[in-house]
């Protein structure tokens, strides 16, 4: 067991809608005040002690709220990962005095190669176990608790014991650490293996009040095969659709971020995702 778990509190600051911070869109930030309520950026990309990337998120900073959130840490990776990271981020942290840091449940390295993936886990036992204990070890070393992304996939093991949901719901029960609910994420899943979104929505209904602390809105790609989980376009109707349900089952004062990481656009196409964001939200305390 963590030794902060049991002193972690999950709660929501009241962030509302954000989009990702692109080095396309530095210069419209720096112009002028955007009205986006946080920006969230891929820490590895501001590890450096110095340069423009990280002089432009300083500046930011003092503006906006932002989020740190990891793409290649790997934490679940059997042979280990990087105790430099580890120690860039929690610099990083630091120095920018984050509203949320998060990263993804998967692997991404072995035999000292990273793969620069977000790689599947088996979802068992022995890999939860594995995930509980580099959790633990995160979260003491930054002294916070940290979310934890469901993942696009393109495969399931044959051997899982459990589903994606139900593992999330008993990992953050065991450290204390919160979710990131990716929607997208849910629905690519759901076609890809013939797996209900609208299900694991319900699992996770089991967490308490406040874990999931944030949730991520995307693109996808439709290929011949298979989504693609590229965040290279607008949200598809039916993804909205399963935001929608979120808010209902769980709160629409959850920060919401909408990613867009190909084919970026100018950043009045990002803001007026972000502002649909926005009506669903205000449409959900309505109903409320």
């Amino acid at each position: 067991m963590s030794l902060i778990a049991d002193s972690l509190q999950q709660v929501n600051p009241d962030l509302g809608v954000g989009i990702g911070l692109r080095s396309q869109h530095y210069r419209d930030f720096l112009n002028a005040t955007v009205d986006i309520g946080w920006l969230e950026v891929h820490s590895e990309n501001y590890f450096g002690d110095g340069g423009y990337d990280l002089h432009v998120l300083q500046t930011l900073r003092q503006d906006y709220p932002v989020s740190l959130h990891g793409v290649g840490l790997g934490l679940g990776s059997a042979q280990g990962f990087s105790q430099t990271h580890l120690h860039k981020l929690k610099k990083l942290v630091h120095r920018i005095q984050p509203a949320l840091v998060s990263e993804h449940l998967c692997w991404g390295a072995i035999a000292g190669r990273h793969l620069n993936d977000l790689l599947p886990l088996p979802l068992r036992q022995d890999a939860l176990a594995l995930m509980c204990e580099r959790i633990d070890q995160l979260q003491n070393l930054l002294q916070r608790s940290v979310l934890i992304e469901n993942v696009s996939t393109y495969l399931r093991f044959a051997e899982d014991e459990m589903s994606e949901a139900t593992f999330l719901v008993e990992l953050a029960r065991r450290t204390g650490c919160g979710i990131l609910l990716d929607v997208n994420n849910l629905f690519v899943n759901q076609h890809n293996h013939g797996e209900s979104a609208d299900a694991a929505l319900m699992e996770l209904t089991h967490l308490p009040n406040g874990v999931i602390g944030e949730i991520h809105l995307a693109g996808h790609l439709r290929s011949d095969d298979c989504l693609i989980d590229h965040h290279g376009c607008s949200v598809a109707p039916e993804v909205w659709k399963l935001y929608e349900k979120a808010c209902t089952l769980f709160s629409p004062d959850i920060p919401v971020l909408i990613e867009w990481d190909t084919d970026i656009p100018a950043l009045p196409v990002v803001l007026a995702e972000a502002a649909k964001a926005d009506l669903y939200r205000a449409n959900a305390k309505v109903v409320a």
